[in-house]
């Protein structure tokens, strides 16, 4: 019986909330029960429909969002729904019955160029992974059955994930034009027959949950809680883009010096961590006011 934790997250209509799972739920499926006859194929919204200020109850990937009549405000009872859906996981519930209708939502998957000519960037149409992940052997992808099978492909190098795209490093042995749309093909197949991403305590076990990435980040001083802030902020989104990620890994107060790791398409490529490191360096100087910070870009 593994223990679940749940998570309540605001969402910007007042009267749905959203109750985090730190694992899987649905096999990336996703199920909106309006009533409880409605929820007959899923136990755990039947169970929901009883408590008598629900209106609707949606549940997709590693959540459940609910939506409430006014007889209540959320504040009074959220803490209750939580632990409620806590206690049902945690004995292994079911959330949803293997009978339910589950029409096969139309995947879409589009390769994009990076500044990383060994990297590609596969764009799916639906979210994969909670948080970021990156594999880079088949030893390192067991938790992973999707990175599994990429490791298949002998072309394969280095597998990145986030959000709704997964960005592979390639060995030099082939051209891009040779295999993309094997590999996208690959990707859209896999995605479409609903098989497995990420495994259900994949998030707990390389401690991705939202719970152990914030016990990690208030364990810091605060200039590395600024560093980390400023790279959220105004670097990360920009490399994302391109199918790679800034992770923070230390800051030596007494040499200034700040080490960061470069994944997915910022990896390996010698221009981008040249151009990386440079304009980190001259923003986290700028805005920390220091003109002693250096920064160390490591590729991943």
């Amino acid at each position: 019986m593994a223990q679940t934790k749940i998570s309540i997250v605001n969402t910007s209509n007042d009267t749905i909330k959203k109750f985090e799972a730190d694992r899987f739920l649905t096999n990336h499926n996703s199920f909106e029960f309006n009533n409880i006859d409605d929820a007959k194929d899923s136990p755990l919204a039947q169970q929901l429909f009883y408590l008598p200020f629900v209106k609707k109850v949606y549940i997709a990937s590693n959540f459940i969002a609910i939506e409430r009549y006014n007889i209540v405000e959320w504040k009074d009872v959220e803490q209750e729904v939580a632990q409620q859906i806590e206690d049902y996981l945690s004995k292994d519930g079911i959330v949803v019955s293997e009978d339910a209708i589950k029409p096969k939502a139309a995947v879409t998957v589009y390769a994009e160029s990076t500044p990383n000519p060994g990297v590609l960037k596969f764009v799916c149409n639906k979210v994969l992974v909670p948080a970021l992940f990156e594999f880079k052997s088949i030893e390192d992808a067991k938790p992973s059955p999707l990175a599994t099978a990429l490791f298949q492909f002998p072309f394969v190098k280095n597998i990145y994930m986030e959000k709704n795209f997964i960005s592979i490093t390639k060995f030099d042995i082939v051209e891009w034009e040779d295999i993309t749309l094997q590999l996208r093909e690959f990707l859209k197949s896999y995605i479409e027959d609903g098989k497995t991403i990420l495994n259900d305590d994949a998030p707990k076990q390389l401690e991705k949950t939202e719970d152990a990435i914030e016990q990690k980040f208030e364990a810091l001083d605060d200039t590395s809680k600024n560093i980390i802030n400023i790279l959220e902020e105004y670097i990360k989104p920009a490399v994302e883009s391109d199918g790679g990620n800034i992770e923070f890994i230390s800051y030596d107060d007494t040499t200034k010096k700040v080490e960061v790791l470069l994944q997915g398409a910022c990896s390996g490529c010698p221009s981008s961590t040249f151009t990386l490191k440079n304009g980190i360096e001259s923003m986290l100087k700028e805005m920390l006011k220091d003109n002693t910070i250096t920064v160390n870009a490591i590729n991943g």
